[in-house]
């Protein structure tokens, strides 16, 4: 062993200086085959460092026909050494000798990575539980697909079940699964030599390999199939968007009946170690994602993974390669063309209780422009950003009588430093003659910094703090009467959704009484305008000239 780590450690010298050698790369991978029984991990190690410099070399030689060749086959034979154990190399291997636009991984890779990376990690027992919640039509479906005829391939002689709300759905993963094992388009066989099917029944959804069972290797049921006596899930238990649609979303009961149906018939078959994989397009924070996430909240063996639509600039997530997925103009399309809650829920991953919201965006007040006059007052709030993902919040409020002209605001969970200079920017600018900062935690000592700022900067703004005690989801609710009738907001035509204005709105209406809030801030920001504005009625600003 040691005269083959010294050859190893040679070649690699050799490739690090000219890593265009081919012979020496081609050596290197034989070596790799040469240890991989004595040591295994230091194989996969080796040969997972030559899987990321082939394909360079293969890109390098496209003037050397020769070289280029000869690297391509030699990065298929890496892929097929390490397809049985690594399912990137896998979801690489089956499909290398199809026509690229055809594929479905390749032209996906750079945005599902993170996907099949916890898959892998599902199968390296580091997880039990993993849950993946997408937009419709990006490849959710058949990357859960591939696994499944990974994991088949691995275990034939174990069985394992694959849910959806209908049959329909599980007939295609019963299709979906076939094909890949028998077309020899796909290179299954490669990769598990001598797995043979043994049986399959589309009526029944099963296919069986090796040897004929009692409970077949898959078995694919709707959660409205009769499973009674049909199978048990020794390796995985995969559930495919188990919500049928927007009318069972909208119906607590119906996703309660859906949770028993889970629990009963679908997680009572799972066997010891038996791991869990949920994928879904989300409707609503009482699905069987939302009820697993708070169950499990916190346990390192559970992981919840949300790809939303759009990113934080506004651009898509799922732009793949040869137009096989969705650019971010399609995606600003369906944002306009569907109501805001089923565009949070089915494309955002934002799953709310629609009949437990507090604010709902045709109840809100709207405006196009501010009145001609000059305002009664500039006042302004301030929930500064405590940790993690909280967002700084503060909404600038035109005051006319008793109405409240929301015309600008922040709203930005970015780092301290950015923020604090945001919030002094948009004192300034707007000339806002009182701002109430909320001073828990660390919101006094941020109070003190802007008000230094905005003074030697030539700032009108006097900035006062308040310590609050009051519970935080009362005060929500009992002051969002008043934010309904004397607040108005700028029509949706007038702001950008992925604005701080557009993000205020967004958290103001996802904001529910029926479930768990990820991000409270909002709501409960504008509850502190409107307990400030209320404790200001009847006292008039004046603002003076300095005297000096």
């Amino acid at each position: 062993m040691n005269r083959n780590i010294k050859i190893i450690n040679k070649l690699q010298k050799i490739i690090s200086e000219k890593p265009n050698e081919y012979q020496a790369v081609s050596d290197l991978f034989e070596m790799v085959r040469i240890i991989e029984q004595d040591d295994p991990k230091l194989a996969r190690s080796i040969n997972k460092d030559l899987r990321n410099l082939i394909p360079q070399q293969v890109r390098n030689a496209k003037n050397d026909l020769n070289t280029r060749e000869k690297f391509y086959f030699l990065n298929k034979r890496c892929l097929l050494f390490d397809a049985k154990v690594d399912f990137d190399a896998y979801m690489q291997y089956i499909e290398y000798d199809r026509e690229p636009e055809k594929r479905f991984y390749l032209p996906r890779r750079k945005q599902i990575f993170p996907i099949v990376q916890a898959l892998q990690d599902l199968e390296d027992d580091k997880l039990d539980l993993l849950t993946i919640s997408m937009p419709p039509g990006v490849g959710k479906t058949t990357l859960g697909i591939f696994f499944l005829t990974w994991v088949m391939g691995k275990y034939p002689e174990s069985c394992n079940l694959a849910s959806a709300h209908s049959s329909m759905l599980t007939n295609s993963f019963y299709d979906g699964v076939l094909s890949i094992i028998t077309d020899p388009e796909y290179l299954w066989a490669d990769v598990f030599p001598g797995i043979r099917i043994v049986g399959t029944n589309s009526k029944e959804g099963t296919i069986d390999l090796e040897k004929r069972k009692r409970f077949k290797t898959l078995t694919c049921r709707s959660i409205d199939g009769s499973l009674t006596g049909a199978t048990r899930c020794e390796k995985y238990l995969y559930a495919d968007d188990l919500v049928s649609g927007i009318e069972e979303a909208m119906s607590k009961d119906r996703l309660d009946k859906l949770w028993e149906k889970y629990t009963n018939d679908l997680k009572s078959r799972k066997k010891l170690d038996c791991k869990e994989i949920h994928i879904a397009t989300r409707w609503s924070v009482h699905d069987v994602i939302g009820r697993l996430e708070r169950q499990y909240e916190g346990d390192p063996r559970a992981r919840f993974l949300s790809f939303p639509a759009l990113d934080e600039n506004d651009e898509s997530n799922f732009d793949y390669m040869y137009g096989v997925g969705f650019d971010t103009k399609y995606f600003w399309d369906m944002r306009d063309s569907l109501d805001d809650v089923s565009w949070r829920c089915l494309f955002m991953n934002e799953p709310i209780e629609r009949e437990g919201l507090l604010y709902h965006e045709d109840d809100l007040r709207r405006y196009f422009e501010l009145p001609q006059s000059e305002p009664d007052a500039i006042i302004a709030v301030c929930d500064t950003k405590d940790k993690g993902k909280d967002y700084a919040f503060l909404p600038v409020a035109y005051v006319y009588g008793e109405d409240y002209y929301i015309e600008d605001c922040i709203c930005d969970n970015g780092t301290p430093e950015t923020v604090d200079a945001r919030l002094v920017d948009i004192l300034l600018r707007h000339k806002v003659q009182m701002c109430r900062f909320e001073s828990n935690s660390a919101g006094g000592r941020v109070a003190e910094k802007i008000q230094k700022e905005v003074k030697a900067k030539g700032g009108i703004t006097h900035i006062t703090t308040k310590y609050t005690t009051q519970n935080k989801e009362t005060k929500i609710i009992v002051n969002s009467p008043w934010v309904k009738e004397h607040c108005l907001f700028k029509h949706p035509s007038c702001y950008q959704k992925s604005s701080d204005y557009g993000r205020m709105m967004n958290l103001l209406c996802m904001w529910t009484m029926a479930g768990k809030n990820k991000h409270d801030d909002v709501p409960d920001g504008m509850a502190m305008l409107a307990e400030y504005a209320q404790s200001l009625d009847g006292a008039k600003v004046e603002v003076f000239k300095r005297p000096f």
